[in-house]
């Protein structure tokens, strides 16, 4: 009875370092399917906010098209016109893509 106890730890042992390394293989995927490319993705994103100029036309994060007027950088806020005599004032962390190099339907 001692011995089959003795052997049913004995297998126990080996199983536990492979769940081990499953957990861990398991980690390593998703960090590289999942938490990298986002990472990667919002670093791009910070980078496009600290290169705005004014001109540039851009997508917010509310999906209101328009062209940057102004930029505040004590206030971190822009200036985006959307319209003829309309502009708005939006946080500099709320504008998402430029789409300088796409027409903007009228």
């Amino acid at each position: 009875m001692t011995q089959i106890i003795l052997a049913a730890q004995a297998a126990q042992g080996g199983s536990g370092m492979s769940m081990i390394l499953m957990m861990v293989a398991i980690f390593a995927i998703m960090w590289f399917f999942m938490i990298r490319p986002q990472q990667k993705k919002q670093k791009e994103i910070q980078q496009f906010q600290n290169s705005l100029q004014e001109g540039t036309q851009v997508i917010t994060g509310g999906g209101i098209y328009g062209t940057v007027k102004s930029i505040d950088l004590a206030k971190n806020t822009v200036d985006v016109k959307i319209a003829r005599d309309v502009v708005i004032t939006v946080d500099k962390g709320s504008v998402f893509k430029d789409m300088s190099n796409m027409p903007l339907q009228k």
